[in-house]
């Protein structure tokens, strides 16, 4: 697989972050994918699972955005270290940053992600006083 397939399916899904629209983010998986995001977490599976977990996050901001820092590339994964900012529905701002890791199927769709980062870091953000 060449690297500019998986720069390409890495770039869709930052861009797609940043819409907050579900079916476009969604759009970049494979059917069967697997997210697991913290990486700890249990995976969420397939578009249905994907759309559920998508739609949760980006239902807490007005806007968000994930912005790929860096991106290392070897055969068909990826790691990324990215940072997210964005402003909460509450009308406050966050900002938080961590590391996926993508495996690219031969269709140039996402099967698999890890996600290293601290979710309750984001929560106390959008909770503060």
């Amino acid at each position: 697989m060449s690297p500019e397939i998986v720069a390409h399916a890495v770039k869709a899904y930052f861009a797609a972050i940043k819409t907050m629209d579900a079916s476009i983010w969604v759009g970049n998986f494979a059917e069967d994918a697997e997210a697991y995001d913290p990486a700890d977490a249990p995976p969420h599976k397939g578009h249905d699972g994907l759309r559920q977990f998508f739609e949760a996050i980006a239902g807490g901001f007005k806007e968000v955005e994930l912005t790929a820092d860096q991106v290392f590339i070897v055969g068909h994964e990826a790691a990324v270290k990215w940072t997210g900012r964005g402003v909460g529905k509450n009308g406050k701002s966050v900002h938080f940053e961590g590391i996926d890791v993508f495996e690219i199927n031969e269709e140039g769709k996402i099967q698999k992600t890890r996600a290293y980062w601290n979710p309750s870091e984001l929560m106390g953000q959008l909770q503060s006083k």
